[in-house]
This record gives C-alpha cells, sequence and structure tokens, in this order.
C-alpha cells in the first residue's frame, strides 16, 4: 500500500514503519471515496497491512474491508525482496506459509517471476513447479488461496501445474526489452484450471501518461515506446486470453510505480477496450473479484444477506464507464462512508 506516485519502492520502503502506515491509511481512504469498499492488497512491508486492518477493527479508521497476504513470497533476491518474505525450497516454501497463515493473511501470494525490482528478471519464473506445488498445497491445507505473479508464459505454465488459485498479471514477456509472444496453450491451461487472472491493464497507462507529461530526456522517451508497445500486447494478450475462456477480474496493481488507488475505473475502461462489455467489465470488479477471493457469500452482488456495499453515480455506467470515476455516495456495509461532491 505504497504511494503510486513513481517513487521507487526501494526509496519507499526506506521510511520508518509509522511513516508506512500513515500512507496505507490514506491511500484506502482514497480507494474508499473513489467507490472500492473491498481492497486485495498484494504485498507491503512487513506486518504494515495487518496493523492497518488491526487499526480498522478498533474503529480508528473508515477504510474499505481488507484481504490481506502480508507480504508476497519471493525468492532470495527476487522481486520484492524488501517486503520480508525471502523463501527458497519447498521446504522453505512450506514453513513461510504457515508463518504468514499464523501472522493473519487471508490468502498468500507467490512472485513467481521476476518484475520491476532491480537485479529480477521478468522474462523468466523464479520458483520451479515443486517450490510452488508445497506453497500450494500448505496454503489450500490451511484453507488459503493462492495468487502467483506471472510476467513471463513459463511462469503461468508453472502456477498453473502447481495449482495456483489466481494469476496476476499473465504477461508473455521474453525478454526485458518489454517484447512479448502470447502463447495458446497458456491461455487454453489457466481456462481449464478456472484460475482468475488480475487484468493491471492500467499500469502501463498511468506509467506513460506520467512519463509523457514530463519533460522528454532520451531514456524517458525510451521507456515510453516501451510500455506503449508493451499496453498494445497486454491488451491484445487479454482479449485472446478472454476468448480462450480465461476469467478475468479487474486489479490495479495500486501503488506500483504510477498507479493511484482511485484507478479502477480506468482499469474497467482498458477492458472495455479488450473488447470486455460495459457489464462484463463491472462484473470483473464486482461478483467475479469476490468470487475469485472466496467472499462471494459476503459481497459482491446486491442481494439479502450479504453486506450492503453500493455506490451512487451520475449516469449509466452501461452507457459510459467514465460516471464510475466520480461516485456522488459510496456506502459500505449500509453506512454511507463518503459523500464526494
Amino acid at each position: 500500500m505504497l504511494p503510486g506516485d513513481g517513487t521507487p519502492f526501494e526509496d519507499s520502503v526506506r521510511e520508518p514503519d509509522g511513516v508506512l502506515l500513515a500512507t496505507a491509511v490514506r491511500n484506502a481512504q482514497t480507494a474508499l471515496r473513489a467507490g472500492i469498499t473491498t481492497l486485495r492488497d498484494c504485498g507491503g512491508m512487513r506486518d504494515t497491512t495487518l496493523e492497518l486492518r488491526r487499526a480498522q477493527r478498533l474503529g480508528y479508521a473508515v477504510i474499505p474491508r481488507l484481504r490481506l497476504c502480508r507480504c508476497p513470497l519471493t525468492i532470495t533476491g527476487g522481486h520484492c525482496w524488501y517486503f520480508g518474505g525471502e523463501a527458497d525450497g519447498p521446504e522453505g516454501m512450506r514453513r513461510s506459509v504457515r508463518g504468514l497463515v499464523k501472522a493473519g493473511a487471508d490468502y498468500i501470494k507467490i512472485m513467481g517471476s521476476g518484475g520491476g525490482t532491480v537485479g529480477t528478471t521478468a522474462s523468466r519464473p523464479s520458483y520451479t513447479i515443486e517450490e510452488l506445488s508445497a506453497a500450494v498445497e500448505e496454503a489450500h491445507r490451511l484453507d488459503r488461496r493462492v495468487g502467483i505473479h506471472c510476467t513471463c508464459a513459463q511462469a503461468t505454465r508453472n502456477a498453473i501445474a502447481a495449482g495456483a488459485d489466481h494469476i496476476e498479471h499473465a504477461m508473455f514477456l521474453v525478454d526485458e526489452e518489454g517484447h512479448q509472444r502470447f502463447e495458446a496453450d497458456v491461455a487454453d491451461a489457466v481456462a481449464q484450471r478456472d484460475a482468475a487472472v488480475t487484468s493491471t491493464l492500467c499500469v502501463g497507462h498511468f506509467l506513460v501518461e506520467a512519463l509523457s507529461a514530463r519533460e522528454g530526456t532520451p531514456d524517458a522517451r525510451a521507456a515510453v515506446a516501451r510500455w506503449r508497445r508493451m499496453n498494445d500486447s497486454n491488451a491484445d494478450h487479454v482479449r485472446r486470453m478472454r476468448q480462450a475462456g480465461v476469467r478475468y477480474v479487474a486489479g490495479t496493481d495500486a501503488g506500483w510505480r504510477f498507479t493511484p488507488f482511485d484507478g479502477l475505473a480506468t482499469e474497467l475502461e482498458l477492458l472495455r477496450q479488450t473488447g470486455a462489455s460495459a457489464g462484463d467489465a463491472i462484473v470483473a470488479a464486482t461478483s467475479a473479484a469476490a468470487a475469485a477471493m472466496g467472499i462471494a457469500g459476503e459481497v459482491g452482488t446486491l442481494r439479502a444477506g450479504l453486506q450492503a456495499d453500493m455506490i451512487a453515480v451520475a449516469g449509466d455506467p452501461l452507457e459510459d464507464l467514465a460516471v464510475l470515476r466520480h461516485p456522488a455516495m459510496v456506502m459500505l456495509g449500509g453506512a454511507v462512508v463518503a459523500r464526494n461532491r
């Protein structure tokens, strides 16, 4: 739950835990005002997110309900290693899963490939199938679902072979220059497993938007060109994955790079551009997301017996998803928690 202002994570995480917790409160409140009533956090420093939830339960913060992984499991020196979740080997994975459950994690997050962390490789898997299988088996034994970050095809294959419930990103990177190559067998495997995939299309959108607004250096211009190419590939791959029967949920990766905590409406608009209907995009952010988290019996739809989470908007989102950007009212569990002018 770090700020999505482009601050490098390696710099942000040097802040004291108190500053990180205050930042997390602000970010969660921003999400709530935007109409996000449940936040699935994909990793934070040490116990920051757990402490945030404790403060919420004590009544000190009105924020969305939280689904937490505490910190993601990653190989030694792997993507987001500084969060505190380094684990290696099957037994190390089992031990770490048990520790996360003991700490209060709602689900287990694993970095199945590298990512934006310096020194990691996004185009190659990081864990073996044996390691992932040990973690998934232990998590399922303890009634926890598993989400695995995958930015290359082989990482997704490994995650599906290990029995993952959820895939983050499902990209097809083949090198560190951002080139991708779609592999149909991966889409078929994910669809057959019926694992949910988080779209995160807006990460590149917000990055290009932010860098394009700055005075262009050669490095910045090269980064914009690279991400524009990746964005086009990502949109095409989401379209092809959906055609293969893959179940998508809307997620933003808020806090990473330039991605804000109120950017979910942008994600829905980007999903719409891949061929999803407006209704499908809304479902991806509501009932489908709740089902993927295992809380469809609590939230996600408006029906008797579930929490009364609602927003009011000035218009019909089935006609124009942009009206979701400015909810006039946000209700959480039957209580009005935000009124926006």
